[in-house]
């Protein structure tokens, strides 16, 4: 079982921009496809963006154009920066790693964006 740990959520003014990453214990080529989903209270988790092995990138509506998903092979580490953040960002981020129809979560990073 893949061990993903995330950092880099906080507090963060609307407007703001923060960076999340999300570092894997194994080789993330070893996996499909990696990205970030979100959970607000009271709603369904929802994608915020993947990155296939291929490179091809994905972005929920919620964030596209605001977002950008990258990765590190050499440091098996996926990125999400995401600029003019809203207080509808505001959510629990949880970082997956896919292979075929299982998927790996980490535990877990809030994001809280203040008005």
């Amino acid at each position: 079982q893949v061990q993903l740990v995330e950092s880099g959520g906080g507090l963060v003014q609307s407007g703001g921009s923060l960076t999340l990453s999300c570092a894997a214990s194994e080789n993330i080529l070893n996996f499909n496809d990696m990205g970030w989903y979100r959970q607000a209270p009271g709603k369904q988790r929802e994608l915020v963006a993947v990155i296939n092995i291929g490179g091809r990138t994905t972005y929920g509506e919620s964030v596209k154009g605001r977002s950008t998903i990258w990765r590190d092979n050499a440091a098996n580490t996926v990125y999400l920066r995401m600029s003019d953040l809203k207080t509808d960002d505001t959510a629990v981020y949880y970082c997956s790693a896919r292979i075929l129809s299982h998927i790996s979560w980490a535990q877990g990073t809030q994001v809280t964006v203040s008005s």
